[in-house]
């Protein structure tokens, strides 16, 4: 399901994205309930999502890298 999610982040919808992430207790799950917080505008929540996924948060600017980045540690396994 993380790849579907990740999938709606690229294409921008981040609405059906949320319903998948908030589901999602794996840490991939919570960095991409991060992003979709990212896409959203909410960078608080993002940042606490972020958090849970133990992973530094990038800031607004880099959501494209980020869903690139979650793409690759998906394929890596």
């Amino acid at each position: 399901m993380i790849e579907t999610a990740i999938r709606l982040l690229a294409a921008g919808d981040w609405k059906a994205a949320h319903k998948i992430a908030q589901e999602d207790e794996s840490p991939l799950g919570h960095w991409a309930h991060g992003i979709v917080h990212m896409q959203e505008g909410d960078l608080e929540n993002a940042r606490y999502w972020y958090g849970k996924a133990k992973r530094a948060f990038p800031g607004a600017g880099s959501i494209e890298a980020e869903i690139e980045a979650i793409r690759r540690a998906v394929k890596a396994g």
